[in-house]
């Protein structure tokens, strides 16, 4: 417990020391939100590293280089975001929950970074998010989503939000299913325990949208769980 107390303390310095940076360098940024994603990249790399967590990536031929895309990814842990940010090869952006544009300096270096605010409890405010992030897709940046809404307490995969595949639809760009194997055992939900251990990332093959509407909304939604589920469950299997 010592350990991950250490840990907790050297992220939240770490974190508050990078996000200070990002909002004091902003405006001497070359190149905006996209030097952020770089040095928020970093920033990920550095946790992961001092926490002991090796990871293995599988698939990541299967990201797109020319187009944005949307990735959707199972979420059973904080280092989730982490995984993400460190090992997607291309920029993007998040959908982020109101609150956590309220934390002092951390939520300051989100806006700059061009995070979408979402506010889930209110409808209309979670449209507009839907909006923006779609013009932000239009821009031509990739958007990172994980579609349970929340991290999973049990280790299920749990039911996929229909709001995040009216972005899809809306925006008609690729989904690129990801599996994240392993970061519930580095840290569980309501737990500040960091074990060391092993992650794997599994990037699935983009899912072309052309033929959805949002007729057929659940039959893209089974889809793109589908295969979440069927990478997470093989690789589990294999462990």
């Amino acid at each position: 417990m010592l350990r991950s107390v250490v840990l907790v303390l050297l992220a939240g310095l770490w974190t508050g020391g990078v996000s200070t940076f990002i909002i004091l360098g902003y405006p001497f940024f070359p190149r905006g939100e996209y030097t952020v994603h770089e040095i928020a990249r970093r920033w990920a790399k550095g946790i992961l590293w001092f926490s002991g967590v090796n990871v293995h990536v599988i698939g990541g031929k299967h990201v797109l280089q020319d187009r944005p895309q949307i990735f959707m990814a199972n979420h059973q842990s904080l280092f989730d975001i982490f995984i993400v940010l460190a090992f997607i090869p291309a920029q993007f952006r998040f959908i982020a929950k109101k609150e956590l544009f309220r934390v002092p300096l951390f939520g300051g270096a989100l806006r700059k970074y061009g995070t979408v605010e979402i506010n889930r409890q209110h409808h209309a405010s979670a449209v507009k998010s839907i909006d923006a992030a779609a013009q932000k897709i239009r821009e031509g940046k990739s958007v990172v989503i994980f579609p349970e809404g929340t991290r999973s307490i049990d280790g299920e995969i749990k039911a996929f939000k229909k709001g995040v595949f009216h972005l899809a639809l809306k925006a008609g760009v690729p989904i690129v299913p990801i599996s994240i194997i392993g970061s519930r055992e580095i840290m569980s939900k309501h737990s500040l325990k960091v074990n060391p251990g092993k992650i794997t990332v599994i990037f699935d093959r983009p899912i072309h949208i052309d033929g959805y509407s949002e007729e057929s909304r659940d039959e893209l939604i089974a889809r793109v769980r589908d295969v979440v589920i069927g990478n997470f469950d093989r690789e589990k299997s294999d462990e």
